[in-house]
């Protein structure tokens, strides 16, 4: 018997059906790139030097080097608009190296305080901006970011009440013979090992992409729509300003002001707001160790002399609390310990993303509902998106630091998943599984052989990368080979 006609009304709601599937997908898809460059951006100030390893390095800049830095960028700012904002960044256990950076760029600085080259990772500060604002107009972007983490909360306590037996069942793992049983062991029980974490930092990423909305209706509530009022109550108030030409500030000064009242204080950073300007003044962020907040600032006016403090480590709780979400959403507090913790937790979210959306649609398979290319278009997401971040690489190293990375990327990545979508079959998860591990092998080793980095970090970088990427190529020549057997003993006929 032929099966009876289909309807109008059903071609209407499998259509419908399928239009909100292929929408979920693409929110999941965001939170998977979100989930994956946000692990990569924990360790940023190390992939910078493993970008550009063949920079000046030392483990402090002395108040004379940091006036002879700032006086090195505003004389290559002459004939340019003023700069608002100066910064010169000191050196860390993290990234010992030094940079000045103004409105229109930015500088490395050797010991002394000289200028000594342009800074050039571009392919850090891509994936920075890919995690934070997804490289959308910021406002908007921190908004869309923001959301997602709502979003992701919302799916990680769904998904714990969803299954009453989760806390129970967590080191308990069914056959392994059926994909699907154990895909979804594995999916439930990284969810339930990652879950104090998951919530932080999506909690954190919420609140830090949301506040800029929460801010504006502040503003607009109490302050005629000024949002720098609202900010000064967490992040201190800033001097009044004075247009009128000056010379530049004393930040030599101002350090040893701070030198003189805070013993031991560490810098981090020293801004110069308004260089040039009557008005200028100088802020001097330090670093608190075994403390959660990204530091407290201090400061100065134009000669040197202390103003005030901004009260992060010491004020008001909501204070301390703001200042405290952006290392813990990011794991810069402890050293490397917490960065590789980070990182794991970090690769495990992207698993359980990963494997929530195969279930799905793996169920809509053996309902009968089709969806093959929704799972092209996932697998080409799972797989494709690193196997582009590390394209960009490559694309950095040809075109250099000016490459358009963002829009080389998002052009690629739609591309990518609409021939997943017109042609399934070359978005099998294995094939695109190799892809991406040659693709990281064969980085990892031309940046070993072509840059010969002399310091250690990138070289154990490279050789993590290489570590990591040869198994995965053995694991998708296994499947593929194992696939193939089954296929022919499926069908044993020769072709």
């Amino acid at each position: 018997m032929s099966a009876p006609p289909v309807s109008p009304r059903e071609t209407l709601v499998k259509r419908a059906l399928g239009g909100h599937a292929a929408i979920g997908l693409l929110a999941s898809a965001l939170i998977y790139i979100i989930c994956l460059s946000g692990t990569l951006v924990v360790i940023h100030d190390r992939w910078q030097r493993w970008e550009q390893p063949g920079v000046p390095e030392m483990t402090a800049l002395s108040p004379a080097a940091v006036q002879r830095a700032i006086a090195g960028a505003v004389a290559r700012e002459a004939g340019k608009l003023a700069t608002t904002h100066l910064y010169v960044r000191m050196p860390s256990t993290e990234l010992p190296r030094a940079t000045v950076t103004t409105d229109s760029g930015g500088w490395y600085v050797d010991g002394d305080g000289r200028i000594v080259g342009r800074e050039g990772h571009a392919w850090t500060d891509f994936m920075v901006a890919m995690h934070e604002y997804l490289h959308l107009p910021m406002t908007w972007g921190l908004i869309l970011v923001g959301a997602l983490g709502v979003m992701l909360c919302a799916l990680v306590t769904t998904g714990v009440l969803a299954h009453p037996r989760i806390i129970r069942d967590a080191f308990c793992l069914r056959a392994r013979h059926d994909a699907q049983l154990a895909r979804a062991d594995w999916h439930n029980r990284l969810g339930v090992w990652t879950l104090p974490f998951v919530l932080a930092v999506a909690l954190t990423g919420a609140f830090i992409g949301l506040g800029g909305v929460g801010t504006t209706m502040l503003a607009k509530a109490y302050t005629g729509g000024d949002t720098l009022k609202v900010y000064a109550h967490i992040f201190g108030h800033e001097p009044p300003s004075d247009p009128k030409r000056a010379g530049i500030a004393d930040a030599a000064a101002a350090l040893r002001t701070l030198d003189a009242r805070v013993p031991g204080a560490v810098p981090t950073y020293v801004i110069v707001h308004e260089p040039g300007t009557l008005g200028q003044h100088v802020q001097i962020l330090t670093a608190q160790p075994k403390r959660l907040i990204y530091g407290e600032s201090y400061f100065f006016d134009r000669t040197g002399a202390f103003h005030s403090k901004a009260g992060l480590s010491d004020g008001a709780v909501g204070q301390q609390v703001a200042a405290s979400s952006y290392n813990l959403h990011f794991g810069n507090f402890a050293g490397l310990p917490v960065e590789l913790a980070y990182m794991l937790m970090g690769c495990a979210l992207c698993a359980i993303t990963a494997t929530g959306n195969t279930l799905w649609l793996e169920k809509r398979r053996r309902r009968g509902l089709g969806g093959e290319r929704l799972r092209a278009g996932w697998n080409m997401t799972v797989w494709g998106t690193p196997t582009l971040i590390v394209w960009m690489l490559w694309l950095r190293a040809g075109v250099g630091a000016e490459a358009p990375l963002a829009l080389a990327f998002w052009s690629a990545f739609a591309a990518a998943l609409v021939v997943a979508m017109l042609y399934p079959r070359v978005a099998e998860a294995v094939l695109l599984r190799r892809v991406c591990a040659g693709s990281v092998l064969l980085t990892a080793v031309g940046h070993l052989v072509l840059l010969r980095p002399a310091i250690a970090e990138p070289v154990v970088i490279d050789l993590v990368a290489i570590g990591l990427s040869v198994p995965l190529l053995l694991w998708g020549m296994r499947a593929r080979r194992t696939a193939r057997r089954a296929s022919i003993k499926a069908d044993p006929t020769p072709a």
